[in-house]
């Protein structure tokens, strides 16, 4: 499968942005990781190593160094690296550096590579064979997993746990690669199996710490958490305490969006300073050791100590309106009319309020961004002015995740017709991801344990 694309040329081009591009393009701050800060970086670097990866949600979190909406942060929150404007900052860099990446599908991997390649990575960093035929190919022989891993990241497969679809679980009726299941292929590559491979990878790596995320549906559906929480504290010979998972509310963290998340955490024993094992071990771990990050916003939670909930209208205001805007994520959008019957995705997003969340499955009835009057619509003011009822573009759905206003989506090919990435591909693949800002959240509270975890 090639997935390659000139790096150079599309990760040079201008950004056209709407809500940052003036001064992106006064080129006020860096957006390349800058060489003499990777010196400084050198020796204290933390590898990760990323299966279902997608576009790189958690990846980015982990990475830091990005644009990110100034009401996300308090403003003397020390991980700001400089501010853009009165909207916007770009947040400092964290020890953690990304040495493989791994997802099956080919609008992913262009999409990743080419934002990614601001920290200096190449396209062969990003592997599209299914979890299944690395793991295989490894056992093999093949020198397929990089050594000296600190941190195994995976966003396993969510389809057959969500309360959205046929909630199947571990009875997919899919293969690793997303298709209808050979009745002769082993029940264990089917896509509801699939963080069981991502067990084998731990059992191969050893990383010290693991976090695999899924969602919330997948807590309700039997035992299932309770047989993957098992699995996973088995891998390298039971030698995992995995906390208790937790539900995290992205929300309470920063993001415009009512997403809900299990997150699962592993952590090795045998790369445990004393006091930590012991903490951990304990039925109610002290909150020094605790890896889940403490709510930063008041969206589910009532706490005056928090900031208040960011806002749909916080991070889309300054975006034009798809026929003015010149980023080709903005232009284009879903076209599917208006139904009437109360389905899925025929509602419009409320820009008082967090955003709807955002699904990789909608086929075609992504959430309105306005609906018309006739429809119901109650953004009276934009009506009125003109603007017309249409869809959330992906642009749109990418900053209700926290995806930066600088990561291209759709991309046209440079060369004759057609797209790399089209708008149905980004909208799947901004869908499948995890928050950066949620994912940024888990990582800075992570690096600030690590030296109190391990030897």
């Amino acid at each position: 499968m090639n997935t390659k694309v000139d790096i150079k040329e599309y990760a040079s081009a201008p950004i056209y942005s709407d809500c940052v591009s003036e001064a992106l393009l006064k080129g006020q701050f860096p957006i390349i990781f800058r060489e003499e800060d990777e010196d400084i970086r050198k020796g204290d670097e933390l590898r990760i190593l990323s299966l279902f990866s997608g576009c790189g949600g958690m990846d980015l979190g982990f990475e830091g160094h990005f644009i990110a909406n100034r009401k996300s942060f308090k403003d003397n929150d020390p991980r700001i690296e400089r501010i853009i404007n009165k909207d916007w900052l770009i947040l400092k860099k964290n020890r953690f550096k990304t040495v493989f990446a791994n997802d099956i599908l080919p609008e992913a991997a262009i999409g990743w590579t080419t934002y990614m390649s601001r920290f200096g990575y190449q396209p062969d960093i990003y592997h599209c064979e299914s979890i299944v035929d690395l793991v295989k190919m490894q056992q093999a022989g093949a020198n397929i997993f990089p050594h000296d891993i600190d941190v195994v990241l995976g966003g396993f497969p969510c389809q057959d746990f969500s309360v959205a679809g046929k909630r199947l679980g571990f009875n997919s009726q899919k293969d690793d690669y997303g298709n209808l299941r050979d009745a002769d292929k082993p029940t264990e590559e089917s896509r509801g199996k699939l963080y069981f491979w991502m067990k084998q990878v731990i059992d191969i790596v050893r990383p010290k710490i693991f976090v695999a995320e899924n969602v919330k549906g997948l807590v309700n559906l039997g035992n299932v958490k309770d047989i993957i929480q098992h699995d996973f504290a088995s891998a390298d010979g039971n030698g995992y305490i995995v906390l208790k998972p937790q539900v995290l509310y992205a929300g309470n963290y920063g993001v415009p969006e009512s997403r809900e998340r299990v997150i699962f955490i592993g952590i090795r024993r045998d790369a445990l300073r004393p006091d930590a094992l012991k903490a951990l071990e304990s039925e109610n771990v002290p909150e020094e050791y605790n890896p889940y990050p403490k709510p930063t916003h008041a969206c589910t939670i009532k706490d005056p100590t928090l900031l208040p909930k960011v806002t749909t209208f916080d991070v889309l205001k300054d975006l034009k309106e798809p026929e003015f805007s010149h980023d080709e994520s903005q232009q284009i959008y879903s076209k599917a009319k208006y139904l009437s019957n109360g389905s899925q995705g025929q509602t419009e997003i409320k820009l008082d309020n967090v955003g709807p969340t955002i699904r990789s499955e909608h086929h075609g009835n992504i959430e309105f961004r306005r609906l018309s009057k006739e429809h119901g619509g109650k953004h009276y003011d934009e009506l009125n002015r003109g603007l017309k009822e249409r869809r959330l573009t992906p642009r749109e759905c990418a900053m209700i995740q926290t995806f930066p206003p600088d990561y291209r989506f759709v991309m046209k090919k440079r060369q004759g017709r057609g797209y790399l990435i089209s708008s149905s591909g980004a909208y799947k693949i901004i869908g499948n991801a995890v928050p950066p800002i949620l994912a940024y959240q888990i990582a800075t509270r992570i690096e600030t344990l690590w030296n109190i975890y391990f030897k």
